[in-house]
């Protein structure tokens, strides 16, 4: 099992940042990648970053390119996702997302973003 915890949402008008984090216990932080997806009301979840489990490889939709930031620190079992210009699109809930090497994913309870126009 893998329990994860963000935190680091909020309210935030457009333009501005937020930073997300994510705490990962269970299992050896540095055997899973991680990855952030958030869902807005109506609409599906969609990934919005993913980073490898060395930290060398990141992936970004086209949605989110240019403006947020995954990362990771092995040492503190910690992601993650710097988010700059935000906008009002990008109002959802945030959920933390590990995947085991066996392809097993577990996912955080979910943090609210809002950005106001």
């Amino acid at each position: 099992q893998v329990q994860l915890v963000e935190s680091g949402g909020g309210l935030v008008q457009a333009g501005g940042s937020l930073r997300l984090a994510c705490a990962a216990s269970g299992r050896t932080f540095s055997n899973l990648a991680m990855g952030w997806s958030r869902q807005a009301p109506g609409k599906e979840r969609e990934f919005v970053a993913t980073i490898s489990r060395s930290g060398g490889s990141t992936y970004y939709p086209d949605s989110v390119k240019g403006r947020f930031t995954i990362s990771r620190d092995n040492a503190k079992n910690t992601v993650h996702l710097q988010m700059d210009s935000l906008k009002p699109d990008d109002t959802a809930v945030y959920f933390c997302n590990a995947a085991t090497r066996g392809r097993t994913n577990y996912w955080g309870q979910g943090t609210q973003v809002t950005v106001s126009s």
